[in-house]
């Protein structure tokens, strides 16, 4: 199923759109997935609640949980430095803003060298953190971290909320190389797509993509106005749109009106 976000206002009109995005290559679907834990990451680090930062915690063990995939390194090490390849192609065309350009290869050439420079996997470090792997076995068992169990825990919860901001910090540091890499390559990769006007008719859309060009994402606004949520599916050959909308029985329901929305492809 889509994840959802209003990360971006996708519509040029005053109505409020909400934007679903639907990955059509099993990498993407990581990417997509660490960046949604890295946001909330940064949002819950941000705070100064304690159980903000137990959340918080819970969240930094899951990032490392999906950076635990073997290739997943050597993937985003592909993909940037595929991305500044490609751009390197576009210098001196006078259609392209050359400072624009430089600065966005060098984010790829930092990012890059910070991935490639990091020994082992994001928050590789962090195992060795006896103290944060105590918390890591039990965070998952349901009430596996009252103060009965992890005493110490405990006393860090009773610490300053200036403190504890301190010290997720330099856990987090350990991760910023991948997530960093991964929220630079689905900028560009959203960059890409430019969003074209489309009705569902009958609430259903199929659209057949392409041959000759890969693409790694769809992004599909809606009028969140309408109510209305997308049941996608979709490969590299086609992609399929069914809305539906919850009805008082609190189930999903077809929609049977023709409904406009945009949608993007990014490749």
């Amino acid at each position: 199923m889509a994840s959802g976000y209003h990360r971006v206002n996708f519509s040029t009109k005053a109505t409020p759109v909400i934007l679903y995005e639907y990955p059509l290559h099993e990498r993407i679907r990581t990417y997509l997935r660490l960046e949604h834990l890295s946001l909330r990451l940064n949002q819950l680090a941000t705070r100064v609640d304690a159980l903000d930062h137990h959340f918080a915690l819970v969240t930094l063990f899951e990032i490392m949980d999906v950076a635990a995939r073997p290739d997943l390194k050597s993937d985003l090490l592909k993909d940037v430095d595929r991305q500044r390849h490609m751009l390197e192609g576009y210098r001196g065309n006078p259609a392209i803003a050359e400072a624009a350009l430089d600065k966005v290869i060098g984010e790829l050439n930092q990012s890059f060298d910070a991935l490639s420079n990091q020994a082992g996997k994001a928050g590789q470090i962090l195992t060795e953190n006896d103290w944060l792997m105590s918390i890591r076995s039990r965070i998952s068992i349901p009430g596996g971290t009252c103060e009965f169990d992890l005493p110490a825990y405990y006393a860090w919860q009773h610490k300053t909320g200036v403190l504890r901001q301190h010290e997720l910090a330099q856990w987090m540091t350990s991760l910023m190389p991948l997530t960093n890499a991964v929220h630079l390559l689905l900028k560009l990769l959203r960059d890409s797509g430019s969003p074209q006007k489309v009705i569902g008719n009958g609430g259903q859309f199929q659209q057949n993509l392409p041959q000759g060009r890969t693409f790694l994402l769809m992004r599909l606004a809606l009028d969140l106005n309408l109510q209305i949520t997308p049941d996608i599916s979709g490969n590299r050959l086609m992609v399929s749109i069914r809305l539906m909308r919850q009805g008082e029985d609190h189930r999903a329901h077809a929609v049977t009106d023709d409904v406009p929305f945009e949608l993007a492809l990014c490749s």
